[in-house]
C-alpha cells in the first residue's frame, strides 16, 4: 500500500468504527427501554407502539451497522485493485476524449455503487415490509432503479465533461479556472432547485394541484399572512412507495412550490396541516435557505480550489496507485475525490447537522407564533412520530452527529419554553 492509500484507509476504518460504535450505543440504548417504558413518553406512545417502534429502530441499527462493515470491505477493494485496474485497462489520461473519459469515470462510479443494492432492497422489502410501510413493488423497486442509473448515468457524464471542458479550456488562459469552473457549476447547482421538480421528480412520481376546498384556503390564507407567495401547493403520490409522510417547500423566488405528501394530507388534521407548512415557511422567512446556500458555496468554493491543488501534486497520482501518464488527469481526481472525499468531510457533518437543528428550533417557533399556539405543531408532531414509528429517544451521541431534526421531546420542550 502507497503512503496515501494508508491514510485513506485510516480515515475509513476510523469512520467504521465509530459508526459502528455510535450504533451499538444507540442499539443497547434501545433494547434497554424497549421494556422498561419512560413515563414521560406514555402520552405519545402506548406500550404496543412503543415496543413496536423500538423494533424498527433496532431493525434500522442493525443493517447499519452491516452496511458500514461492508462499505469498509468495498472500499479496500477499490483502493487496492479496482481503481488502479481500471483506469490503467481504460484509459482517462489528460489526453482522454472528454465524453469517453466522463462516461467511463461516471459508469465506474455507478457501479462501485451499485454494489450495496442488497442492503437497498433488504431495507424495502424486509425492513420496511415487515414495520407496514412499504407499499412498493419488485416491478417498481426495479424500474426506479433503472430510470435513476440512466439518468444518474446521463446527468453524470454530462457535469463531469463540462468540468473537464472548462479545466481544458479555461487553464490554458487562467491559474484561477477553478474559481470560474465553481461559479458556472454554482449556477448550475441553483438552476438544478428550479428544474428537478419540474422535470425530474414527475418521471418518478405523480404531482397533483391540491383539490379545491377548505384545506387549500387555509393553506394559502397562512401563506399570504406570512408573507409566502406560493405559485401553486401540490399533493405528490408518497403512498405509491411508502406509508412514511412528510411536506416541503422546493424551488425559490417565482418558482417556489409547497408539496405535500398524500399521506399526510390523510394522516393529519387540516390545522395540524397547516401547523406543518407554517413551519416549512418558517425555514424560508427566516432565511435558512440562503444560509445553507452560503454554507454549500463556501464548501464547494474549497473542493474546487482543491482540485486545483491536487491537479499540480504527482504524488497524489502515485499514490492511487497510477502510472505517470496520468498526471494532471481531472477525471482520475474527480473520481478519487467522489469515493474517498466523504471520510474526510464526515467528521464536520456535526457542525452542519448543530445549524440544522437550530433552524428547526426556530422554524417551530415561527410556526407556532403563525398559528396563534403551539398545539396544532405538537399534534401534527406527535402524529408524525407515531405514524412513522419514529423513536423518540435515540443515544445523545447519533443524535449530535447525525440528526438533522432535534429529538420529539427537545422539539416540545423548546415550544413549551416559547410559549412562557
Amino acid at each position: 500500500m502507497t503512503s496515501l492509500q494508508i491514510i485513506v484507509f485510516i480515515f475509513a476504518f476510523a469512520h467504521t468504527v465509530f459508526e459502528i460504535f455510535m450504533n451499538y450505543l444507540n442499539y443497547k440504548n434501545l433494547l434497554r427501554m424497549k421494556n422498561d417504558q419512560p413515563d414521560h413518553t406514555k402520552e405519545l406512545m402506548e406500550e404496543e407502539k412503543w415496543k413496536t417502534a423500538t423494533d424498527y429502530s433496532l431493525a434500522k441499527t442493525q443493517l447499519s451497522m452491516a452496511q458500514e462493515f461492508f462499505g469498509l470491505v468495498v472500499l479496500t477493494v477499490v483502493i487496492l485493485y479496482i481503481l488502479p485496474i481500471s483506469f490503467n485497462r481504460w484509459s482517462a489520461t489528460s489526453e482522454s476524449g472528454i465524453m469517453s473519459s466522463s462516461f467511463i469515470c461516471v459508469a465506474l462510479l455507478m457501479l462501485i455503487q451499485t454494489s450495496g443494492i442488497f442492503f437497498e432492497w433488504f431495507s424495502q422489502f424486509r425492513i420496511e415490509e415487515r414495520f407496514g410501510f412499504n407499499n412498493s413493488t419488485l416491478k417498481l423497486w426495479i424500474s426506479d432503479k433503472l430510470k435513476g442509473s440512466i439518468l444518474g448515468l446521463i446527468i453524470g457524464t454530462l457535469l463531469f465533461a463540462l468540468l473537464i471542458w472548462l479545466y481544458r479550456i479555461l487553464s490554458n488562459w487562467s491559474d484561477y479556472w477553478w474559481l470560474v469552473a465553481f461559479l458556472v457549476f454554482f449556477v448550475l447547482q441553483l438552476s438544478l432547485m428550479v428544474l428537478w421538480p419540474r422535470f425530474i421528480l414527475p418521471l418518478f412520481n405523480k404531482l397533483s394541484p391540491l383539490e379545491e376546498g377548505e384545506l387549500k384556503s387555509k393553506l394559502m390564507t397562512l401563506a399570504e399572512r406570512t408573507g409566502f407567495a406560493a405559485s401553486t401547493i401540490e399533493v405528490i403520490d408518497g403512498s405509491k412507495r411508502s406509508s412514511h409522510s412528510n411536506a416541503y417547500f422546493t424551488g425559490f423566488g417565482r418558482f417556489r412550490r409547497i408539496v405535500l405528501y398524500d399521506t399526510l394530507v390523510n394522516q393529519m388534521k387540516e390545522d395540524e396541516i397547516e401547523a406543518v407548512l407554517a413551519h416549512e415557511i418558517g425555514h424560508y422567512k427566516l432565511g435558512h435557505i440562503p444560509k445553507r446556500l452560503f454554507f454549500s458555496f463556501i464548501f464547494g468554493l474549497l473542493a474546487f480550489w482543491g482540485l486545483d491543488y491536487a491537479l499540480s501534486q504527482e504524488t497524489i497520482y502515485s499514490g492511487l496507485g497510477l502510472g505517470g501518464e496520468y498526471f494532471g488527469s481531472l477525471a482520475v481526481l474527480l473520481v478519487a475525490a467522489v469515493l474517498l472525499l466523504p471520510y474526510f468531510t464526515y467528521w464536520l457533518s456535526p457542525l452542519s447537522n448543530f445549524f440544522s437543528r437550530k433552524h428547526e428550533f426556530e422554524a417551530d417557533r415561527f410556526a407556532a407564533d403563525s398559528m396563534g399556539g403551539w398545539g396544532a405543531l405538537v399534534n401534527a408532531l406527535t402524529k408524525l412520530y407515531q405514524e412513522n414509528l419514529s423513536h423518540p429517544i435515540p443515544h445523545s451521541l447519533i443524535v449530535f452527529f447525525h440528526y438533522s431534526h432535534p429529538p420529539y421531546f427537545e422539539r416540545i420542550r423548546a415550544l413549551s419554553n416559547f410559549q412562557k
